[in-house]
């Protein structure tokens, strides 16, 4: 499988990514809100040790990540380090912090 360059992409392969064992008992969605160039908005649905990804917004979601796309994939490719960014101000980050900073343990890198 080719390694995914662009935000749609990295997005799309979560559910590919995601390590259920590290999820037990959650039930959350996490709306991704990405600006400029490649941007756009998604959901990912963890329930039932499962991860779906759907495009678009949804109203009312457990937490909510907005930043500009590049700086996402910078992110995912190991470019540009999550606590920096978001320490800098690149990452706006509304709703529950406890399954925001659980996060990054969902899903295997590289």
């Amino acid at each position: 499988m080719p390694i995914p360059e662009t935000a749609k992409e990295i997005i799309a392969a979560l559910p590919l990514a995601f390590q259920p064992d590290k999820a037990k008992e959650m039930d959350a969605t996490f709306q991704f809100e990405l600006t400029g160039e490649g941007g756009g908005t998604w959901v990912a649905k963890i329930a039932s040790s499962q991860c779906t990804v759907t495009e678009g917004g949804i109203d009312h979601p457990s937490a909510t990540i907005s930043m500009e796309a590049a700086d996402y994939v910078a992110i995912a490719q190991g470019k540009l380090d999550m606590a920096r960014a978001f320490m800098g101000g690149k990452i706006k980050v509304k709703g529950d912090m406890g399954l925001i900073m659980k996060l990054p343990d969902l899903f295997k890198t590289g």
